[in-house]
């Protein structure tokens, strides 16, 4: 090794690895037996004293061997070199089941099921925020002579519907005028730009139209100053319950907590970039039920663009590099398919 401090870390890395694979605290006897550290046992056990009294690991009980504290967990994850890529094969299997779904929903809903699937973690994800999103094209289409339907389509993939009363006749021809005027204020533009823009049609609008598009302006800037992102799409909860151990006494609480919107949208808060991977592990997190987990969450988008976050949540006793491996290139894909790439 080149020097302790380096030697320490992957005696550190080592401990990390076994606790995580096997939920056995770790004796110096099997680090060197599993591990090709080129060290001795004596060695090894000095670097764990020195490990233990710095707060990166702890002895559970007399006699046993030792385990990551929430400071190990830390250390270990801030000094991953090496992310482990996904495979070819597993890259073709997520665009495969991804690309295959219908809409917004659907490919929110697959997202989750997938990810909670390669992490055994449970998996949220947070619908695309409409205040980041841009107006992608408005379609006007009569329900009635007197009924409109207006159709508000973003970048993002959602979809907004609003009904429109005239309260009188309108024709064809106004109609295609009203579908025109719209888009040509709105494509393009970003959803608070959008509602500025529309306000001001009515007054500018040609005597005729005036009255309609005052009545269709109205309903649509409702449309577009509310922003319903703090829907949340969660799955694989049922993981949790794999391993009630790594959860002494709190399993309730963290179930509890999921339930929690609010509490599920702070969790993702952290992800204010896409392709950036935040890491908050144990006592970290802010809700308290939530200390006894680690949640690995990343900004999910198009370019500097975020749309939403997502993420896992599991116990402290996390596969670390896979984890972020997989959370990253779901996140990837998310955001090239909702982007329309």
């Amino acid at each position: 090794m080149a020097n302790a401090e380096e030697r320490r870390f992957e005696v550190l890395r080592a401990i990390v690895a076994d606790y995580v694979s096997n939920q056995e605290p770790v004796g110096s006897k099997a680090i060197v037996d599993r591990h090709n550290l080129g060290v001795s046992s004596a060695t090894v056990r000095n670097d764990m004293a020195a490990l233990e009294e710095d707060g990166y690991i702890t002895q559970p009980h007399t006699s046993a061997g030792r385990i990551p504290t929430d400071k190990g967990y830390r250390l270990f994850v801030d000094r991953i070199a090496e992310v482990k890529p996904l495979s070819a094969a597993e890259r073709r299997a997520i665009t495969a089941f991804l690309d295959s779904g219908t809409d917004v929903d659907d490919v929110l809903r697959r997202s989750v099921r997938l990810l909670a699937q390669l992490t055994r973690q449970v998996a949220v994800i947070q619908y695309p925020m409409m205040t980041n999103s841009a107006v992608r094209h408005l379609e006007v289409v009569p329900l009635t002579p007197a009924r409109l339907m207006l159709v508000l389509i973003t970048d993002s993939g959602r979809v907004d519907q609003r009904t429109v009363d005239l309260g009188d006749v309108i024709t064809e021809e106004n109609v295609s005028r009203l579908r025109t005027v719209l888009n040509g204020a709105l494509a393009g533009r970003r959803l608070s730009e959008a509602a500025a823009a529309v306000a001001e049609l009515p007054e500018k609008s040609p005597g005729e139209l005036r009255d309609n598009l005052t009545r269709v302006c109205t309903v649509l800037v409702e449309s577009l100053v509310e922003h319903p992102e703090e829907r949340l799409v969660l799955g694989g909860t049922a993981n949790l319950t794999r391993n009630v151990s790594d959860f002494p006494g709190s399993l309730r609480q963290v179930l509890e907590a999921l339930e929690e919107q609010v509490i599920v949208l702070k969790l993702l808060a952290a992800a204010r970039n896409p392709g950036a991977i935040t890491v908050r592990i144990g006592e970290e997190n802010e809700d308290e039920q939530m200390r006894s987990t680690s949640v690995v969450s990343i900004g999910y988008g198009m370019d500097d663009l975020l749309l939403g976050g997502m993420g896992v949540v599991g116990p402290t006793r996390m596969d670390y590099p896979n984890t972020i491996a997989a959370v990253r290139a779901v996140a990837n894909y998310v955001g090239q398919i909702l982007s329309g790439r």
